[in-house]
């Protein structure tokens, strides 16, 4: 009779672990950044159709880096129980801190478990609240622990570059065109220099205190986004890099105006898409 193959629970955990952290690395990194009216979230992110920031409740976020089909499943998973909980008791019941806590159920299950392999993921779960001070990003990783992050957080395969880069330029109550500035700054630096990214390759939303309907979330269209980072190929670059920049082809035209600082945030208005995209089924 053979010995059966030993490995200890350590080292089991371990071989886990880092097969997650692989698959997540894998990712392009996404920013969540808090801004004065509320939390952006800026994604390098080429489909048009799949989409890493998504709407969970009236007031709550959902983003994810990693294995597209799994966050995905976790992100219907916490539509239903935000529904059914705000249908049984009240919409006021439904937190951040409540889906933050059974996602990290569900993902420290699933790593734990020896039968199945544990989620390439790493998911952000944000709520505004009526101030600056009530907003909440949390931070889970695919073993299933929490962290509340504060003032920003970043995830995916470059993130200790990326939060290097936010932590010595990021301040507090910045407007949304400057958050969105930063956070697309940030996402094209890197070790070997910094590259503009296309805006037709990001993905931006926001959860947006000051629209008056009760779901907060909204996307900003390309045409906004073209107006915020039109002259971002001119001076950007440069000032990181330390010597002068050739023009990109992705970058608007330079005759394109510069955008305004007092520039209303993005609204309903009647641009062609909505500005709310629904759950996807």
């Amino acid at each position: 009779m053979s010995t059966p193959f030993y490995v200890s629970p350590e080292q089991l955990m371990k071989d886990r672990a880092d097969f997650a952290r692989k698959g997540v690395s894998r990712g392009r990194s996404l920013v969540a950044i808090h801004y004065a009216d509320g939390v952006v979230f800026v994604s390098e992110n080429p489909s048009a159709a799949l989409h890493k920031v998504s709407e969970i409740y009236d007031r709550i976020a959902f983003a994810a880096v990693g294995r597209y089909n799994e966050f995905e499943n976790l992100r219907i998973a916490g539509v239903r129980l935000a529904d059914m909980r705000g249908y049984a008791y009240d919409r006021r019941d439904v937190t951040g801190r409540g889906l933050a806590n059974a996602y990290a159920q569900t993902l420290g299950t699933i790593f734990s478990s020896g039968g199945e392999k544990p989620y390439e993921v790493e998911i952000f779960v944000a709520e505004i609240g009526d101030t600056p001070a009530e907003d909440q990003i949390f931070r889970l990783t695919f073993e299933g622990m929490v962290a509340d992050e504060q003032g920003y957080a970043v995830m995916g395969g470059a993130a200790d570059v990326v939060s290097g880069y936010l932590k010595e330029r990021f301040s507090e109550g910045a407007s949304l065109e400057d958050a969105i500035r930063l956070a697309v700054a940030a996402l094209g630096h890197g070790d070997a220099g910094d590259r503009v990214i296309p805006v037709d390759d990001l993905e931006v939303a926001v959860l947006d205190r000051t629209r008056t309907q009760p779901r907060k979330f909204v996307r900003v269209r390309p045409s906004r986004l073209t107006e915020i980072l039109g002259d971002r190929g001119t001076d950007a670059a440069p000032a990181a890099a330390g010597q002068p920049e050739s023009t990109a082809p992705e970058v608007s035209p330079g005759e394109q105006p510069p955008s305004s600082p007092s520039a209303p945030a993005p609204t309903d208005g009647d641009g062609g898409e909505p500005p709310i995209a629904p759950p996807l089924d």
